[in-house]
């Protein structure tokens, strides 16, 4: 053997077959892969030379670095899979799949080639007012291809697009044919317009072949293993990707998919915009949006072949609807694996459950009555038949079927047939509380709900409940970061949600928008860090996919659903309001208020308060405005205390950056130089002094920084600061630093966790002071079990004087047993609903005056809302007040209460079906009158806008009337003399 000529004759093979194998490359790839592969030279270098290895190799790896990975392998079943598993976690920026058109010399397989970069960009690194220089010549070029290929195109959102895809990969953008990033603009473009999801399949031509283009576009995918959940749609259903070209970039705010697939049926099947398989494929590759992989109805029956991704992503918001309309009340019988247990060990049942569902709702099903008649009687026949032999087991799958029967009978209208949908919404008649049995709903309030809307995400789930025609209140978003918080929060979700509407039905009694509450759970047990970017991506994607899902059924046209693929029972305008709650980010307001706008929502940019264009609750401290005025009037005529001259001191929870305990301390350091603070409570630290708070320092912190920024230096003698958030972890040992003013100078100490909970829980209820505002904190801190722990050994309250400014703050239970100790105590629906009423105003102004209008006029106009809720405020506590003493104190504060807004909420039911029977009495007088009335000043003496309350809808007019005539009978009305009004009117008609 002689090597140097084995090695010279090996070259000279190697050779030949490298310029073979390039020519036969350059013959059998697509075009547009040598482009993509420009800046890969190296790797189709190798490629010539090393093709021939495929022959005993499974791939043939081309680049391998931290960031790129290029892989050559046989074109086989499941490479694609194989490749992305062995990606793994690691954050796709940049995918391509080519394919050859032709077998491999040697083989009868063509040849794949996958390309894999993993340099996502952060949010911050797009930062759109950094000066880029892209090419003008290219800038150019693709300018031209837009004009010629989408003349539809808006050349003006091509600057800002365009920056977009350069800041995240310049160098795809560099190396890209114009027509290539021109369409890629376009399908940015249109994924932005359509609302974060788009799809789009055409036909195109190939070297004489034709194949068909699927372009995809989603706004904050879902992350985890999307690119893989999108190639299982195309396998399922017998669909082989030819090339794909896909990108997850970053537009400042969240990751965007943009993604084009070239691909052909395995059995020659056409692919065209409007062929079956193109409508099975635009439902599947929807449906990702909604159905999570780690779900066992993913994993067990969709990939199986037994359900298609829709009927899975039905059947887990069945299991979603049952679970949590079960297990507020049972939870040990009802449980999140017992729910999933009724569906998945019998997916038969499920089946008859999916058929009924679609009878019911398939759009495209003309002759409906019968086969629904039929289906429903089958799926009865079948629920109440259910009989395992498990006699405890199957009373509790009976349940969970029979609940799952009445979503679907009296869902009244659903999104689930609208094919570009982010999450699912059920409007169900309410009515179906009262057939789920009082075992169920023993734990929720008596009265029944106007509407009940649940919503399902990929995320999470939960619940809109209103409790009128017309109705507004906040959307809270519950996190749950660990698989027992999310069961937990899922338990009592719809509970919450129905006590919380019911108790803003007894807020809302002041304006023409009835109670209402939205509240869903947000499942991020899986990520690793509270607060980070990717839960902040999944709480945006669930809140933004539920708003578009809201909007679905919502959005109206004669008084129908507008989009005809949702069949809708009710057949009526819904006008409902939302306001901004737990976990409801400035961003998401502003964009779920641009959505109602675009989308053509009755209500506009007004579906949405507390936005640029309204009057932010925190920027103007509205719910104080009314939590003080309470006190101020409470105080004088309880304890004949001036809050305004005379020195007092005060407890508060809510920290001094608090929307309503931060203002609430502006306002009463403005107004109140003798008041002394004696104690402060947030999430952050707990604050007490004795002799009273240094106010310059609060002065400093309040509405800029949280408690725990309070400078120690400030504290009186006796006094000391308890930091939640200063604490060490010593190997197992938690502590908790303490700082306390002594006479020799401030002293520092470490409390363990025991010694740190006791003293910061404790403080509320024995620090001594005149008054106590509850300005924030977790709902039912008071409860029936601690409340004694307010009193003292002689059992006199630790305050006198209860207002208060937190929503539930203080259990039903504890506040009669309170007020029975001597505590005069204002409830929330009273005391702190001027919030509601500030965004009651901030919707009539969105229905009434333009943004520039507004914006022009809004100082004004926002002085006006706030003298109302100044007087709204005192209307209140003076009757209560004056109730109280006509009672010889034999009534409770919070029963007052809770009658004036039962009376103007029966007077309001009864005036708006009135006004709703006789519309043309609305603009008559003295209605007309009664309706300027109720406007801000601004609009009642302002000639243009008092004209054109004749634009508002019929309903807003009849409800307006209703609320102002309702509230006034009650506030400014003489119960006595009103009866003997109505007795002498009655007697000179029949007399």
């Amino acid at each position: 053997m002689h090597l140097p000529t084995l090695v010279r004759r090996s070259a000279r093979t190697s050779r030949l077959s490298a310029e073979e194998n390039a020519a036969w490359l350059q013959q059998h790839m697509s075009p547009y892969f040598f482009q993509v592969m420009a800046d890969e030279e190296e790797a189709l270098l190798l490629l010539s030379r090393e093709m021939g290895r495929l022959r005993h190799n499974r791939h043939l790896i081309l680049t391998d670095q931290e960031k790129r990975l290029v892989i050559a392998c046989v074109d086989r079943p499941g490479s694609l899979y194989a490749t992305l598993r062995r990606v793994g976690e690691q954050e796709i920026s940049y995918a391509m799949f080519s394919h050859s058109n032709a077998t491999m010399p040697g083989l009868d397989r063509e040849l794949e080639i996958q390309r894999f970069e993993f340099d996502r960009r952060q949010n911050s690194d797009i930062d759109l007012n950094q000066p880029v220089t892209i090419p003008a010549a290219l800038v150019h070029k693709v300018r031209v291809e837009l004009r010629a290929s989408f003349p539809d195109f808006d050349l003006k959102k091509l600057d800002r697009l365009l920056k977009i895809l350069w800041l995240n990969n310049p160098e795809y953008i560099r190396m890209s044919p114009p027509s290539r990033i021109a369409y890629l603009v376009w399908l940015f473009d249109n994924g932005n317009a359509s609302g974060g999801l788009f799809l789009d399949i055409t036909k195109v031509e190939r070297d004489g072949r034709y194949e068909s283009r699927i372009l995809l576009a989603v706004g904050n995918p879902p992350q985890e293993d999307f690119l893989l959940q999108l190639l299982e749609v195309f396998n399922r259903l017998g669909v082989g990707i030819r090339r794909a070209y896909c990108q997850t970039i970053s537009n400042g705010i969240h990751p965007y998919f943009l993604g084009s697939f070239f691909v052909v049926t395995h059995q020659g099947e056409e692919i065209h915009r409007d062929s079956p398989l193109a409508a099975r494929l635009k439902r599947e590759l929807c449906t990702t949006q909604i159905l999570s992989i780690s779900s066992p109805a993913y994993r067990d029956y969709v990939v199986e072949g037994l359900l298609s991704g829709e009927d899975a992503a039905l059947v887990n918001a069945f299991i979603a609807f049952c679970h949590t309309s079960l297990a507020h009340g049972l939870p040990e019988r009802f449980g999140l694996e017992d729910v999933q247990g009724a569906f998945y060990d019998h997916p038969e049942m499920a089946q008859l459950l999916i058929r009924l569902f679609r009878v019911r709702f398939d759009p495209e099903l003309i002759e409906r009555e019968a086969p629904y008649a039929v289906a429903l009687a089958e799926a009865q026949d079948a629920v109440e038949g259910y009989n395992t032999g498990h006699r405890w087991l199957d009373d509790i799958r009976r349940a969970v079927y029979r609940c799952c029967l009445l979503l679907v009978t009296h869902t009244l209208k659903t999104n689930f047939f609208v094919i570009e949908k982010q999450a699912l919404a059920f409007r169900l008649d309410p009515g179906y509380l009262r057939q789920l049995g009082k075992e169920f709903t023993a734990d929720l309030p008596e009265a029944l709900p106007f509407r009940v809307t649940f919503f399902f995400s990929r995320f999470g789930a939960g619940y809109h409940v209103g409790f009128s025609d017309i109705a507004r209140g906040g959307w809270r978003t519950v996190i749950a970061r660990s698989a027992d918080d999310y069961i937990t929060s899922a338990n009592s979700i719809f509970r919450e949600v129905y006590v919380l509407a019911n108790t803003q039905q007894l807020k809302n009694k002041d304006i023409y928008e009835g109670g209402s509450k939205l509240a869903v759970v947000l499942d991020a047990s899986d990520l690793e860090q509270a607060g980070s970017d990717a839960e902040n991506f999944r709480l945006y994607k669930l809140q933004y996919g539920i708003a578009n899902a809201f909007l679905d059924i919502f959005i109206t046209e004669n008084g129908k659903a507008k989009d005809r693929r949702v069949v809708d029972y009710y057949g009526d305008d819904e006008p409902i309001e939302i306001g901004p709650d737990e976990n409801m980010h400035d961003g998401m307001i502003e964009a779920i208020a641009a959505l109602s706008k675009k989308r053509g929502y009755i209500l506009g940019v007004g579906i949405m308060s507390s936005k640029r264009f309204g009057i932010n609750h925190k920027e103007y401290g509205v719910t104080s405005t009314g939590v003080v005025a309470f006190a101020e009037i409470t105080m004088a005529e309880t304890a004949g205390i001036d809050m305004r001259r005379d020195r007092f001191s005060l407890k508060m929870t809510g920290g001094p950056n608090g929307d309503v305990a931060g203002n609430a301390l502006r306002i009463l350091l403005e107004r109140c130089p003798g008041v002394q603070v004696r104690l402060i409570l947030d999430g952050t630290a707990a604050l007490y002094d004795p002799n009273g708070i240094s106010h310059d320092e609060l002065r400093r912190i309040v509405l800029a920084r949280d408690l725990d920024a309070f400078n120690p230096e400030f504290l009186g003698e006796g006094g000391c600061i308890v930091y939640r958030t200063g604490r060490r972890v010593d190997g197992l040992k938690e502590s908790h630093l303490r700082v306390s003013r002594a006479a020799a100078g401030l002293v520092e100490e470490w409390l363990d966790i025991d010694d740190f909970n006791r003293l910061y829980n404790s403080l509320v209820f024995t620090v001594k002071a005149d008054l106590f505002i509850p300005a924030g904190g977790r709902p039912e801190t008071i409860d029936s079990q601690n409340w004694q722990s307010f009193l003292d050994e002689d059992g006199v309250p630790s305050s006198g004087v209860i207002i208060e400014g937190a929503n539930s703050y203080i259990t039903p239970e504890a506040r009669v047993h309170l007020q029975k100790s001597g505590v005069v105590l204002m409830r929330d629906a009273s005391a702190n609903k001027c919030g509601v009423i500030s965004s009651s105003y901030e919707i009539i102004a969105n229905l009434l005056l333009s943004e520039r209008e507004f914006m022009e006029q809004k100082e004004r106009y926002t002085g006006d809302v706030l003298a109302i809720l100044e007087k709204r405020a005192a209307d209140e506590a003076r009757l209560i007040l004056r109730r109280r003493l006509e009672s010889g104190g034999t009534l409770l504060y919070s029963e007052i209460s809770e009658t004036i807004s039962q009376n103007i909420n029966s007077f309001y039911a009864r005036l708006f079906e009135f006004f709703s029977a006789r519309p043309e009495l609305c603009l008559q007088p003295p209605f007309r009158q009664a309706i300027l009335s109720h406007l801000p000043r601004m609009l009642r003496e302002t000639p243009a806008y008092r004209q054109r309350i004749r634009k508002l809808p019929q309903k807003y007019l009849c409800a307006i009337l209703a609320a102002e005539i309702g509230s006034s009978l009650v506030y400014s009305g003489s119960r006595d003399a009103d009866f003997e009004d109505m007795i002498r009117r009655h007697l000179a008609r029949v007399l």
